[in-house]
């Protein structure tokens, strides 16, 4: 498989599993999962057909880890902007995690914090390097450093989804560590 076919079924895979399922008639249960037979049948169906090999090619290939499969079933692992409950026990985070964005958000970040926006959570990366290349799909990054333990202490939740994504509802101004000049971080 190429990688620009893998690109074009991990963004397809994406549009579906985590936002507009029923586009192609697909219903994801409450956890986000679909049976996989369904999935493929569905995007056959719409003018996508998409082999098994494919699909398990794209799971396995894919770097950042969006979907998961379960026996039969496939999900996205987080993202979504359909109501779904991944089920994800509270876990306690590092004392840090990092959230990548461009400077043009900033002004209303320091006002009003991380919010989750169209999705059900903010997501909040693990290490640095992840935070600038996912700041960098919208422009020159600019990654804030989160005080999750002090947030932790502070009652507020944080879950990890199966690719190391920590989620939380927000992220109040307070927690936020800004970069001294405002300046992106280097790429």
């Amino acid at each position: 498989m190429d990688a620009r076919r893998t690109v074009k079924v991990s963004k397809y895979l994406s549009r579906h599993l985590r936002h507009q399922p029923e586009r192609i008639g697909l219903t994801l249960d409450e956890g986000g999962w679909v049976e996989i037979d369904t999935l493929l049948a569905a995007a056959a169906a719409h003018g996508f057909p998409l082999s098994r090999a494919e699909l398990d090619h794209v799971v396995a290939a894919n770097d950042k880890r969006r979907f998961t499969i379960e026996g039969t079933r496939i999900r996205a692992a987080q993202g979504h902007t359909v109501e779904v409950d991944l089920g994800l026990p509270a876990a306690t985070p590092p004392p840090y995690l990092y959230h990548g964005t461009v400077a043009r958000h900033l002004d209303s970040i320091r006002v009003e914090g991380l919010r989750p926006m169209s999705r059900h959570d903010v997501h909040l990366s693990p290490d640095r390097e992840t935070a600038i290349r996912v700041g960098a799909r919208r422009g020159r990054p600019v990654v804030l450093t989160v005080d999750a333990a002090a947030m932790h202490r502070d009652g507020h939740v944080f879950h990890v989804s199966a690719n190391g994504v920590w989620l939380t509802k927000s992220v109040p101004p307070r927690y936020l560590g800004f970069p001294s000049s405002s300046e992106p971080a280097p790429a």
